[in-house]
């Protein structure tokens, strides 16, 4: 197994039973959700792990080569898709699993870890929860895609077919528009993934309400 990426890591209570590993979108790092988790309004007596990696900083195409954290170049930017780096997604996805191993080997199972992710960090929690071989306990996508539906369909893990999905977007989203957060949950829905779609009046953000969502789903996946 490869060295884990590094992290930031909260604890709600002693001896966590269930994990939550958060991507962050392009160009910040894993600092960017830490204060959601206060806001979550999970129970005191709900002791999760809540674990927000960094992603390495590479040149990114779209952005004229700027280094960044990224978990994958992105070639190009336009409404109808995204053009990626496939061996970065992979990469990355390699990274996410190393994650999942080590809550394992801490006495998390897969089936209470819940990958979340926002713009491009939730590009990679798509791709990894739908071809990950055992079975997770849900996925959050937040203003965000599937990078490659291709890579997603020849590798799709039958573990995940019936793994629920939160997918969230806002209407006024200028990065990630919201045809594409559609596009995506149309084509988990047809693939016969369980979706909960929710979208907010707001830009490539998040708002109170969604985090408040956000917190009640978890607690209905972490029973």
């Amino acid at each position: 197994m490869s060295e884990p990426l590094p992290a930031i890591e909260i604890e709600t209570a002693p001896n966590p039973a269930f994990s939550v590993i958060w991507m962050h979108g392009l160009g910040a790092d894993g600092s960017d959700f830490v204060p959601v988790v206060p806001e979550l309004g999970l129970p005191e007596t709900l002791a999760v792990r809540f674990i927000f990696p960094n992603a390495p900083a590479i040149p990114v195409t779209c952005n004229g080569g700027y280094v960044m954290p990224a978990w994958y170049d992105i070639y190009s930017l336009d409404e109808a898709g995204r053009r990626a780096d496939e061996r970065g997604i992979l990469q990355s996805r390699d990274a996410i699993r190393t994650l999942i191993a080590r809550e394992n080997a801490r006495g998390v199972p897969t089936n209470r870890i819940v990958l979340a992710g926002f713009s491009q960090g939730g590009a990679i929690a798509y791709t990894t929860a739908l071809t990950h071989p055992e079975t997770l306990a849900g996925v959050i996508a937040l203003s965000t895609y599937i990078p490659s539906t291709d890579l997603i369909a020849s590798e799709a893990a039958p573990a995940n077919a019936a793994t629920p999905i939160l997918a969230a977007h806002g209407t006024e989203d200028g990065v990630v528009p919201l045809m594409l957060g559609t596009r995506a949950r149309d084509w988990v829905a047809a693939a016969g993934h369980p979706v909960t779609w929710l979208t907010y009046r707001m830009p490539h953000s998040v708002c109170i309400e969604e985090i408040v969502d956000i917190g009640q789903w978890l607690q209905e996946r972490f029973v």
